[in-house]
């Protein structure tokens, strides 16, 4: 993990953040109720969004980003609990989570596939299953174009790729995506899904 990319994240993020990110993950976790699983909390930029869960249990892989969310879990306004792990191996037991979040995280997941079943298998039928992404845009020129950068990009940014297609990850799964809407011309996507799917069966690992 990239202790430089934590120190630097929330500096070069913070325009972002400040302005439209913020009324997007606001709307976002407003559908975030009972008990909720954060994949890959970062530095914790939603810790202080969340208003109507009942506890919320966050898991990131990196440690240095784990220390800067400390201060931004103090001023949550519900209880966070802070998980270091990946979310290809989540330490929870199956159906034990009524919504999950993932914000601008499944860029870096290494086995986005895992992560998914996972995902599924934590969360309880029904429950809601919410992202907001960066994506592979749909014209052609620019899509090469992010192709091309992603090796770049990857080493720079802790794993970061610019060429994942959420929608296409999450149809592959079988998830039932109910509400989607585009940011930025489509560079940025959010996502609600309802967790229906439940004809596999996961197994939790030792």
């Amino acid at each position: 993990m990239n202790k430089n990319f934590a120190k630097w994240y929330d500096f070069f993020m913070n325009p972002l953040e400040k302005g439209k990110f913020k009324t997007i993950r606001a709307e976002l976790l407003g559908d975030a109720n009972g008990k909720v699983l954060e994949i890959g909390s970062g530095t914790g930029v939603n810790f202080p969004l969340y208003e109507k869960a009942q506890a919320v249990h966050a898991i990131e892989p990196n440690l240095a980003m784990i220390e800067k969310s400390i201060l931004k879990k103090k001023h949550a306004r519900v209880p966070i609990e802070i998980h270091n792990a990946g979310a290809e191996r989540l330490p929870f037991d199956t159906n034990s989570f009524d919504s999950v979040v993932a914000t601008l995280v499944f860029c870096t997941i290494p086995n986005v596939d895992e992560a998914l079943n996972e995902i599924k298998r934590v969360c309880k039928p029904g429950g809601s299953i919410l992202f907001f992404e960066h994506v592979k845009l749909e014209n052609p020129v620019l899509s090469k174009l992010q192709d091309w950068l992603t090796p770049t990009w990857k080493s720079l940014c802790d794993g970061c790729c610019l060429n994942r297609n959420l929608e296409q990850l999450l149809k592959s799964h079988r998830m039932e995506i109910t509400e989607t809407k585009e940011y930025y011309k489509g560079l940025f996507v959010l996502c609600k899904v309802t967790n229906h799917d439940k004809t596999e069966m996961f197994i939790k690992g030792d």
